[in-house]
């Protein structure tokens, strides 16, 4: 019997021929990262732990309380700039000149095909777009990142066939119309401990951003990993960036399956996810009906905050402005993305428009800083989470769906079908 994509790198990383579903197995990780707020630096010194495993391959971040919100966490920057220092962790970004650690990792040599990554975020699925077998972890990140190895349950697999033609950023349905179709159809606990493969023609015609956006939000179905195959989008993407061999892995053509689902996105609407789940998800036009009146408007996070997403916002609001009871922030994932922005001009039409363009952060999409809801405020956002309280008061509501979504919505006030500005 063949094996799936993730068994073939687990089996290739834990130095056998071959693994099943449910089997226990001891990995060597290709790479790991850690987030500044969290206190596993801090840990690992007062324990007494003198070195890491390969610090060459231990990245370091702060992207989510970036700049520093409170004196507390400025302190604790200060403290996390020490630290990496003491561990000679070379690979360390601050917010400002770098960006969110998902949109930044794999520009700088984090990942290839085929590698085992784990990291502490819950969104380390994404970088399962560029044929990686990726995780988050979080207790376990202290032995891994004193020793490279990791202890993991095979996990069995879900196969997303997706068929058709997707219509695309042109048409304003991207990926994360996709991801939030599967969850709405499919449930967000349909793959929990599984590993999702997504295959089929519809996804070779994707952006790299919108792979992106879908591995990122398989953690949202409870995925252990969620992976893509690699083709000429992702070695172009990567070219001159990766800082290890790429090894391509593809799953074998008897590979076993849990299960196999077959999804045609031709004519597909963009999608929404209602409060308080991802899951919740329905056609733009479904909600558009509802006529739900918004506060805020968001385009942003490590899920949609790339140059797809911003062009196609761009294109609604050139010549528009913001509702004036809505208020919209734009948050880049990186630094480059935001000269990007800047160079196409994009960032003129926006303030233009009333927009309020932010550093690359992570605030508002944890609900931090930067863009807190408070009481019964209403948002529609780019971001992957709807959970109560997710973006700030418990007694706020978020709605999910792709940036064309958002702008269109920051324009006429309420949740609307971006393809009526076709």
């Amino acid at each position: 019997m063949g094996m799936t994509i993730a068994e073939k790198i687990l089996a290739d990383h834990s130095g056998r021929a071959t693994v099943k579903p449910g089997e226990y197995v001891w990995c060597s990780v290709d790479g790991t990262a850690l987030l500044g707020h969290s206190p596993l630096l801090k840990r690992l010194e007062t324990l007494g732990v003198e070195r890491l495993f390969d610090p060459d391959r231990i990245y370091a971040v702060e992207d989510h309380m970036a700049p520093p919100p409170t004196l507390e966490v400025a302190n604790a920057m200060v403290d996390l700039r020490r630290l990496v220092k003491k561990y000679g962790v070379t690979h360390f970004f601050e917010y400002g000149r770098h960006g969110i650690l998902h949109e930044l990792f794999p520009h700088h040599g984090y990942i290839s095909p085929g590698d085992l990554i784990v990291s502490i975020d819950s969104h380390s699925t994404s970088y399962g777009c560029f044929n990686v077998a990726s995780t988050p972890v979080n207790e376990e990140m202290l032995f891994v990142v004193v020793t490279g190895q990791i202890w993991l349950r095979v996990p069995e697999t879900i196969r997303f066939n997706i068929t058709g033609k997707l219509p695309g950023p042109e048409e304003f349905v991207v990926g994360k119309d996709v991801i939030l179709r599967i969850a709405g159809e499919y449930g967000t606990e349909c793959a929990i401990y599984r590993s999702v493969e997504f295959h089929g023609p519809a996804v070779h015609q994707m952006s790299m951003s919108s792979r992106f956006t879908m591995a990122n939000m398989s953690v949202e179905l409870g995925a252990k990993f969620g992976i893509f195959p690699c083709d000429d989008k992702t070695l172009a993407y990567l070219e001159g960036k990766m800082r290890r061999p790429s090894r391509p892995v593809a799953p074998d053509p008897d590979a076993s399956y849990e299960s196999v689902h077959s999804i045609d996105v031709t004519g597909m609407p963009p999608y929404v996810a209602r409060p308080h789940d991802p899951g919740n998800s329905v056609p733009v036009m479904d909600v558009e009906a509802d006529r739900v009146k918004i506060d805020q408007a968001y385009i942003g996070s490590c899920t949609n905050a790339r140059m797809e997403d911003f062009r196609m916002a761009a294109r609604i609001i050139k010549g528009r402005k913001v509702h004036p009871d809505v208020r919209l922030i734009a948050t880049p994932a990186s630094q480059d993305i935001w000269q990007q922005c800047l160079r196409e001009g994009i960032w003129e039409l926006f303030a233009e428009a009333g927009v309020l363009v932010t550093s690359s952060t992570c605030g508002a999409c944890a609900g931090m800083h930067m863009g807190v809801l408070g009481d019964g405020e209403v948002c529609v956002s780019s971001t992957n989470r709807n959970f109560l309280g997710r973006m700030g008061s418990p007694k706020a509501s978020v709605y999910l769906a792709n940036p064309a979504t958002v702008a269109a919505s920051a324009v006429t006030g309420y949740i609307t079908d971006p393809r009526k500005f076709l």
